[in-house]
């Protein structure tokens, strides 16, 4: 198993950064290996709501993000399954003086026998997440409120 935690401040209010956060198109505006996002099913952050992302991680792969649990404006979670591995991704917003901390929680294993090479995962995973965790840092700081 792999896993990258990595938190971000933004000006936004509670409510505004989960709305941008919740709203998993946006990925692509931060996350480098994420090519293209498309929802699949659902409106807005509810559960049941899917998205399919291009990622790119040496061949583009399509993964297919579910909303399995959303708790507005504090909590959602994301699990996307393919043959080979299982991604849980937890997004936590909580306020912090008049904006708030973001907080991505990001698990990825390898499905079955290939679960042998997660420490390889583990190392390409770090390069992944920390190109992500700066993607995030750099957008959510430059967002504006919105009132």
């Amino acid at each position: 198993m792999a896993r990258y935690v990595t938190s971000a401040t933004t000006p936004l209010p509670p409510a505004e950064a989960f709305s941008y956060m919740a709203d998993v198109t946006h990925f692509v505006e931060w996350d480098p290996g994420v090519k293209s996002v498309r929802r699949v099913s659902g409106t807005g952050a509810g559960v049941g709501t899917a998205y399919d992302l291009t990622v790119q991680a040496g061949t583009k792969t399509v993964m297919r993000y579910e909303v399995t649990e959303c708790d507005a404006p504090r909590r959602i979670l994301l699990v996307a399954r393919t043959l080979f591995l299982t991604s849980v991704d937890e997004i936590r917003v909580e306020p912090s003086g008049s904006g708030s901390i973001v907080t991505y929680d990001a698990t990825l294993r390898l499905n079955g026998p290939l679960g042998g090479f997660d420490p390889l995962l583990r190392v390409a995973f770090r390069r992944i997440g920390d190109r992500a965790a700066a993607g995030l840092k750099r957008v959510l700081a430059s967002k504006t409120v919105t009132r």
